[in-house]
């Protein structure tokens, strides 16, 4: 598969997102927390991927959490800069191949990994998060599962609207492991005027359960549950959630 030539979230769609889709974020994070309570009592380090405009990295950061918070999105990043106002460590960070610091824990949220091209290179970003959690850290994150399209095999376009933004977004399902939205967005600037910008993503679905024997492989035992918390996730997204033990060996980066 080609990537575009542009990255995913360009400014109109990043902002859109951030205004209009903050529900995920704010569901997830309480199950999310609970989850990090043993890296907050040891004051360590979270790595968030996909961080997008910041959402949940808030609701890290108010809970007392040190972040370095990382997206592909440079349009996402300077809205997260401006939503968290420079209290996060915000980096670029492209999945699979771009080095992951070490952390006590590696979060994400809105499938970050389900927009890498095939399932080789989420088994790749996987097995680095993995690799990348210290003695004792943590692993939550999103995942697409197979599911995901079966269940909107015939899923109706899709229209919303707020104040000075709307949405429109066409579906389709090429392939049961391709799952493909055709997005146009409009936003209007500050003169008044209306901006049109239209974005094309693909996310690749796998079985997801196929990602314990990955982390297996890093020494990170991990499980895929239904939810983080007591959320009710999308059908077909599923929490993969591990940890390495506290006297396990850290493997060389």
């Amino acid at each position: 598969m080609t990537m575009p030539p542009d990255p995913y979230y360009r400014a109109d769609l990043a902002l859109v997102h951030h205004r209009g889709f903050a529900a995920h974020a704010s569901e997830c994070a309480p199950g999310i927390l609970a989850l990090l309570d043993p890296v907050l009592a040891r004051h360590g380090t979270v790595l968030e991927l996909g961080c997008g405009s910041g959402l949940l990295t808030r609701h890290l950061i108010d809970a007392g959490h040190r972040v370095i918070a990382t997206d592909a999105s440079p349009a996402m990043l300077e809205l997260a800069d401006h939503y968290l106002g420079g209290s996060a460590d915000l980096r670029v960070l492209s999945l699979p191949d771009d080095p992951l610091p070490d952390a006590d824990a590696v979060v994400s949220v809105g499938h970050a990994v389900s927009y890498l091209p095939d399932a080789g290179a989420i088994d790749r970003a996987v097995s680095a998060m993995g690799s990348a959690l210290l003695p004792g850290g943590v692993l939550a994150v999103d995942v697409c599962d197979l599911e995901w399209g079966a269940a909107r095999r015939h899923q109706p376009n899709l229209g919303r609207t707020g104040p000075d933004w709307a949405i429109v977004t066409e579906f389709s399902l090429p392939s049961a492991d391709r799952y493909v939205r055709d997005m146009t967005t409009f936003v209007r600037g500050d003169d008044g005027t209306w901006r049109r910008d239209t974005e094309h993503h693909e996310n690749t679905l796998i079985d997801v359960s196929g990602l314990v024997g990955v982390l297996a492989a890093v020494g990170v035992p991990a499980e895929v549950r239904d939810a983080f918390g007591s959320e009710t996730l999308p059908v077909g997204l599923r929490a993969v959630v591990g940890s390495r033990a506290p006297d396990a060996r850290h493997p060389p980066g």
